[in-house]
């Protein structure tokens, strides 16, 4: 547990970097899917569709009620002086509608800690846009999720990163499981799709069969497994990290579980989230059995083109500074109180969002000369800059083999991703 205390893991919470076991498998249906295996989603390069927006997390407040050791924006107890105030958050808002965003991810810190929140979400959902929270749990009473249910949020996530001691141990809170499933519980009661979202790391692997066997208990639609983005508290820390064998064995054993459960439970959703080689990863496992499936996953996965930070995924902080992702937060593209988000997001000047966009010639490493690139879109930036000090550097979250990242073939050749990297 001492080697614990040191853990950092960025738990990241985004639409477009979601890997829908469920969806792949068995055809499970949900919202998200659209934005990510629809045919109007390939090759968008400034959207989740052609036709929409980017997924926008929004860190609405640095502030927390909780100091966990794994938080990738250094959250605690205090306000930042210069988060947006209620009117800027509103102007914001309007950007979102002006760039036809279809999910507005609302995050922090803590997002219930905003005394605007409510009002927030009102406008945003009568702007058309959906609204998604992540938060941890422990302030959502049964007020709080009835308010919630009535103002039209679509899903709250909330994070259990294992059993009790664990949970606990993880957010520095003795009472932090118990006040983490009450919420859950309250959102259930009053209707309110709610879910959950468990780490992976090398202390909490082997409570994955009891995460499981909690949601089937706890009758919870959602379980969101999160691969590691090294960012925020004790970032240069890597002794969390599950190494390319055990993070195989674990995605062997959440795809079996994930493929029994609609025959044996129900419709559930069980996704990854931050590691798009896991689809890769299902394809071969379910090519090598010859398994019928194989090739329609293939396909979903080629409309969904891999990684789409700077594309179908943007991050604005508490600050209104634009990033790529939330892990970015490093990289700035502008700030919403100077220019539109609009404009920021289709600038011509963003060398970086020029790069994101037409990756191929920029990668390096494995990455560079992956036959997988068409789906896995060099995977996840950050990781790589975290790891090695360079953005482009190849993803040390990559678990395949030499010869499994060259079995690519010819099935890419008319994809337009790996058209359009190749002419960068």
């Amino acid at each position: 547990m001492r080697a614990y205390a040191r853990l950092l893991s960025s738990i990241i919470r985004m639409v477009s970097e979601i890997i829908n076991l469920s969806k792949l498998l068995s055809e499970v249906k949900s919202y998200g899917d659209k934005l990510r295996y629809s045919k109007k989603s390939q090759g968008a390069s400034t959207g989740t569709r052609h036709d929409l927006g980017p997924v926008v997390v929004w860190n609405a407040t640095r502030a927390c009620n909780l100091s966990c050791r794994h938080c990738y924006a250094g959250s605690d107890g205090s306000k930042n002086p210069e988060e947006l105030t209620t009117e800027e958050a509103r102007n914001f808002i309007d950007q979102l509608a002006a760039l036809n965003v279809p999910v507005l991810l609302i995050s922090g810190g803590e997002p219930l800690l905003r005394p605007d929140l409510e009002k927030l979400i009102k406008q945003a959902v009568a702007s058309g846009i959906r609204v998604t929270l992540s938060t941890n749990g422990t302030l959502i009473t049964p007020e709080r999720a009835g308010r919630f249910k009535e103002l039209g949020v679509s899903y709250v996530g909330i994070s259990i990163d294992g059993l009790p001691e664990t949970h606990n141990h993880f957010r520095v809170e003795e009472n932090a499981f118990d006040r983490a499933l009450a919420g859950i519980k309250n959102c259930q009661q009053v209707g309110q799709k709610v879910g959950l979202r468990f780490t992976l790391t090398a202390f909490n692997r082997d409570e994955i069969p009891a995460v499981f066997d909690l949601l089937l208990e706890e009758n919870i639609a959602r379980l969101c497994f999160y691969h590691l983005v090294h960012q925020g508290r004790g970032s240069p820390l890597n002794e969390a990290a599950l190494s390319s064998k055990e993070t195989r064995e674990v995605l062997d054993y959440i795809i079996s579980r994930s493929d029994r459960l609609p025959q044996e439970h129900g419709e559930k959703e069980i996704l990854t989230v931050a590691n798009h080689v896991d689809g890769i990863y299902l394809y071969l496992k379910l090519r090598e059995a010859g398994d019928p499936r194989a090739e329609r996953i293939l396909q979903y996965l080629k409309y969904n083109g891999g990684n789409r930070s700077g594309t179908a995924l943007a991050c604005v902080d508490w600050k209104g500074s634009v990033h790529p992702d939330q892990f970015s937060m490093n990289h700035n593209l502008g700030n919403i109180r100077e220019e539109t988000l609009k404009r920021i997001w289709h600038s011509a000047d963003s060398g970086l969002l020029k790069k994101l966009r037409n990756r191929k010639r920029h990668l390096q490493g494995r990455c560079a000369d992956c036959s997988w690139l068409s789906v896995c879109n060099g995977n996840f930036r950050a990781r790589a800059e975290a790891a090695t000090g360079e953005y482009w550097a190849e993803d040390p979250g990559c678990y395949l083999t030499a010869a499994e990242l060259s079995r690519g073939g010819s099935v890419f050749e008319n994809n337009p991703h790996r058209e359009a990297a190749d002419n960068a």
